[in-house]
């Protein structure tokens, strides 16, 4: 069978509306007659130059009878709205299930290089940790002084506390003698058998020996902060695959946002630096989302093309994704909003290394440019469908 020339299609299922959005583009030679077939399990494209057929995913069914609102769109191509039903779960599989309790050793990894940061981490209790207002909720259920005050919550031997994108992990029997006593610390990893070397510096970032990336902050001389975005997290002895950059940062962020709208009711975030700098102001949409991108040709069929291996995902496959809008906030842009949603109770912070949100800007960018172009903007903000990836 003849292949058509190449044409671009976009699928958007919204699983809860039980409603999706095609988008089929023009042939790039423009102004070829095509004949569009809609099944329950495919798209079928017809030309003059031959023929080509799309296959959905197995999870993802369209009811053509249900058609409605065709319509050109300049720029994009038909956009033709129908129903559809999809089986794939929202469900993320963290490392640490707190449904059940933690066994074995685990073996904490730098995600940039794979460096074993720390090996073999026995953790008998994984926690969450309280929201950033729980001190002032202790003031009005206790009628006496506050027993936490001035004491942060850090964690016992053995012990990891989750923060909204962190890890806190007691590095006591890891850490060298003496311990600096008043100066902030420095930590910087010699080796891969968990052996940190402290120097008294005024910064207390961690950093990875190998390539010398940030991968959390010390708390204090016992206490480190890992950040979700720099950290692989896995049973000791096991092989894990190795994700690209962009797609494991794009699934934490994704993970973060989606967690923390459905625990705290909260859907605009500002992604800060560990400076305190404000880089991106987020805006959650929904979290429903299965998109397949394609351009026609199984050879040439990629999903979010900008992400490094996602064409090994295969033909006819698709992502679950969260949508959001985003404003960038570097050179002194939007001051004036991000000004406003800092001073907003509603509004949630997520803290990152800096090198991290200025990574996470660029995904955001990059992204937001295979978009078909009506979907690109809305107002003033940006759009992005962020994947997400079972780590």
């Amino acid at each position: 069978m003849a292949m058509a020339a190449e044409t671009h299609v976009f699928l958007e299922v919204r699983r809860q509306l039980q409603s999706a959005l095609l988008i089929v583009g023009e042939p790039k030679e423009g102004g070829m007659p095509m004949d569009i077939s809609v099944t329950p399990s495919s798209l079928q494209m017809k030309t003059p130059e031959g023929c080509t057929e799309v296959w959905l995913p197995a999870e993802v069914r369209l009811v053509p009878s249900s058609s409605r609102g065709l319509q050109y769109v300049a720029g994009d191509g038909l956009h033709l709205r129908l129903e559809a039903q999809a089986k794939f779960s929202t469900k993320l599989i963290s490392m640490f299930n707190q449904s059940s309790p933690t066994r074995g050793c685990c073996t904490f990894y730098c995600q940039s290089c794979g460096e074993v940061i720390i090996r073999d981490r026995k953790l008998l209790r994984v926690l969450p940790l309280p929201t950033e207002n729980w001190g002032a909720l202790v003031d009005e259920w206790c009628c006496h002084p506050d027993p936490f005050a001035n004491k942060p919550l850090y964690p016992r031997e053995n012990d990891c506390f989750i923060g909204d994108s962190f890890f806190l992990v007691n590095l006591r029997n890891d850490l060298w003698q003496p311990r600096p006593q008043v100066v902030p610390v420095a930590m910087h990893c010699l080796s891969s058998e968990n052996h940190f070397k402290l120097k008294p510096k005024a910064n207390t970032k961690v950093i990875c020996k190998r390539c010398k990336v940030m991968v959390g902050e010390s708390m204090s001389s016992e206490t480190i902060k890992f950040y979700m975005t720099e950290m692989i997290i896995q049973p000791s002895e096991r092989n894990f695959p190795i994700i690209p950059r962009s797609q494991f940062v794009q699934s934490i962020i994704a993970q973060c946002l989606t967690e923390l709208s459905s625990a705290r009711s909260t859907f605009r975030f500002i992604i800060q630096g560990h400076e305190g700098r404000t880089y991106i102001l987020l805006w959650l949409l929904n979290s429903d989302s299965l998109v397949m991108e394609s351009l026609g040709n199984p050879q040439s069929v990629k999903q979010f093309p900008l992400l490094e291996d996602v064409s090994k995902a295969g033909f006819g496959s698709a992502w679950d994704a969260v949508k959001v809008l985003y404003q960038p906030c570097i050179k002194n842009r939007n001051e004036m909003l991000a000004s406003s949603w800092e001073s907003d109770i509603s509004v949630h912070s997520l803290t990152l290394p800096s090198a991290t949100c200025l990574e996470l800007l660029l995904i955001l960018s990059r992204n937001t440019a295979v978009l078909p172009p009506s979907l690109r903007s809305m107002n003033s903000f940006r759009v992005r469908n962020c994947s997400f990836t079972r780590v």
